[in-house]
């Protein structure tokens, strides 16, 4: 199964051309991937196996980015209709992925109000500024259905004008919803976070204020917030790296209530968090700037901490080989951190550090081949430019 969100560059994506499409591979096998929602079902997002047709976050389960068990087409043409299922028009302008569980398919979109169209502006440039105030916009989450495109309902969380502005490459839905089987969960920043239940009835809602992500070194470039939350084990986590304040709070997702809260001293990033769980350790890893690290499921506390990643933050953290993966492409360094799922405490990011493996994207290095390199990085890494490589084994 492969879900595509296009946006039409024809002008500036107008409120109707944002599509979404489903392209599928017509092997019956695949076909058979698809579960029904049924009543009964075992619909924790926790206990998912890698099996599971289910897509409940942004990067799938767990952040993994992949699902196995199914085929997926390695071609399709949107034009001819070539291995695609369905099309749908999605209103509105959003940089938000689709999630899926059994049947449903939910995605959020920014629809702004009135006869000018949202300004988008792709492609490689330097400009920093902010889209000017683009007046009234609704603050939607649509369920469709996944086998058909029918859209099942719409609900508008919000309405108005967005507190805080954009970067013209950017949306005013740029985080994933998530949800477990039981709850949807939409995210729109400063307009707030929202539980519904899969039938579009609201559960709960929580404001935050004002969260403004943008540029640490220029505040008045506001270029929106994007980091999608994360539903695990009837929790609601969501990762809050702002100008000021920046949290990381763990949410029930029954009730809305706040299980913790820890303070972040972190500028804005735009990246999501991670959970881990394994014997003896759950964790929810974030990425960052001032402030990588590890925190408690349970609690909120901090496990590990690591200072020195790129000074932009998007990438989500991915756990794979006993490690995790933090990655960066803006900063001075731009680097890539392999860490161990059991670190603890303050990391210096140092040869002699035996919980990370910290190395540097030089030009023509084959980086991805970090996982076969020691945990013990005084035998794998040579120093580059004030950081370390490692060497292929």
């Amino acid at each position: 199964m492969m879900m595509i969100t296009s946006t039409s560059t024809m002008t500036h994506c107008t409120r109707s051309l944002l599509a979404l499409a489903l392209a599928l591979a017509l092997s019956p096998a695949v076909r058979a991937q698809a579960a029904p929602d049924t009543a009964g079902e075992q619909r924790a997002a926790d206990e998912l196996d890698e099996d599971s047709p289910h897509w409940p976050g942004f990067r799938g389960h767990r952040a993994r980015g992949f699902a196995e068990g199914t085929a997926a087409p390695t071609r399709w043409d949107l034009e001819s209709g070539e291995n695609v299922l369905w099309r749908a028009p999605i209103p509105g302008l959003a940089h938000s992925s689709p999630v899926v569980w059994g049947d449903r398919l939910f995605v959020t979109t920014a629809v702004k109000q009135g006869e000018t169209e949202p300004e988008l502006k792709v492609g490689l440039y330097g400009d920093i500024s902010s889209v000017a105030d683009e007046g009234l916009h609704q603050f939607r989450l649509l369920c469709l259905d996944k086998r058909t495109g029918e859209l099942l309902w719409s609900r508008t969380a919000h309405e108005g004008v967005p507190a805080v502005k954009r970067h013209p490459k950017s949306s005013h839905a740029a985080s994933s919803p998530a949800t477990d089987g039981e709850h949807v969960v939409a995210f729109f920043g400063s307009e707030g976070l929202y539980c519904y239940d899969l039938d579009g009835e609201l559960l709960w809602q929580k404001d935050f204020g004002v969260l403004d992500s943008g540029f640490f070194l220029a505040p008045e470039a506001q270029w929106g917030f994007a980091s999608s939350p994360v539903l695990h084990a009837g929790r609601v986590i969501v990762q809050v790296d702002v100008q000021e304040d920046s949290f990381l709070a763990a949410f029930d997702a029954d009730t809305g209530e706040q299980a913790w809260r820890t303070p972040r001293h972190d500028v804005p990033t735009w990246s999501s968090p991670t959970v881990d769980v394994r014997p003896g350790r759950s964790q929810v890893i974030v990425n960052g700037y001032k402030h990588i690290g590890g925190y408690d499921l349970e609690t909120g506390a901090e496990l590990w901490k690591l200072a020195g990643g790129g000074d932009i933050p998007v990438p989500t953290p991915v756990v794979a080989h006993d490690l995790v993966f933090i990655t960066n492409a803006h900063g001075r360094m731009a680097p890539i951190y392999a860490v161990s799922v059991t670190a603890t405490g303050e990391l210096e990011g140092t040869a002699e550090d035996e919980e990370l493996i910290q190395y540097y994207q030089a030009k023509g290095e084959q980086v991805w081949q970090v996982a076969q390199c020691s945990i013990d990085s005084r035998s794998g890494c040579r120093k580059v430019r004030k950081a370390f490589i490692c060497k292929p084994a």
